[in-house]
């Protein structure tokens, strides 16, 4: 976790020695995402880690961009059951039938939204007011499953025809992209990530 005269200190999921966890942590974890491919891609690997670990899905996370067209939306929306049979027999991925139906569905879906409202960041962005929800958590035990923005999410998303889109799944992309800073007040990316709105 990083103490004293170890380094900083992180946040105690991502201690150990999985250095991929680590650099996801320190580079990724909670800065804000406007882009829809990377929104896109974390819908995907959110959905996927249903049941899993986080660690399961970042090792996996090159072999996901290789079987879901580098997470461009336009491409997976195309995909057929010819695709869904690549995917299942793809071992670089989570081999599971509804959470891959689900992906290409959620592309689909994706790209009704960006249509219709013109752009999908301000639409999943919109639900946090535009800007990120600054939290304060001194242990990971106060960090919540989920909340009234995720809960109002998942109901607008499944709305939508999204799939694998329930409140804890949705709070989970909000902490990735930023919408929330969870990382403890004791972690040295707290204060670093509040500073990038």
């Amino acid at each position: 976790m990083g103490g004293r005269g170890t380094g900083p200190v992180r946040c105690p999921w991502s201690a150990g020695d999985d250095l991929l966890m680590t650099r996801y942590h320190d580079e990724e974890w909670g800065v804000p995402v406007r882009d829809d491919g990377r929104l896109f891609e974390f819908l995907v690997l959110e959905g996927a880690q249903a049941g899993l670990s986080w660690r399961t899905i970042l090792h996996r996370r090159e072999g996901y961009r290789r079987a879901f067209s580098d997470f461009r939306p336009e491409r997976v929306a195309r995909y057929g059951e010819r695709d869904v049979a690549r995917l299942l027999a793809d071992p670089g991925i989570v081999r599971n039938r509804r959470k891959v139906e689900a992906a290409i569905g959620n592309a689909r879906a994706f790209l009704a939204v960006r249509d219709e409202s013109g752009s999908f960041p301000d639409f999943l962005w919109g639900f946090v007011g535009g800007k990120p929800l600054v939290n304060r958590w001194r242990s990971v035990a106060e960090l919540p499953a989920s909340t009234p923005e995720s809960e109002a999410m998942s109901r607008e998303l499944s709305r939508r025809g999204f799939r694998f889109a329930g409140p804890t799944i949705c709070y989970a992309l909000m902490q990735a992209t930023g919408m929330v800073n969870d990382h403890l007040v004791s972690c040295f990316r707290h204060g670093e990530v509040s500073g990038k709105r």
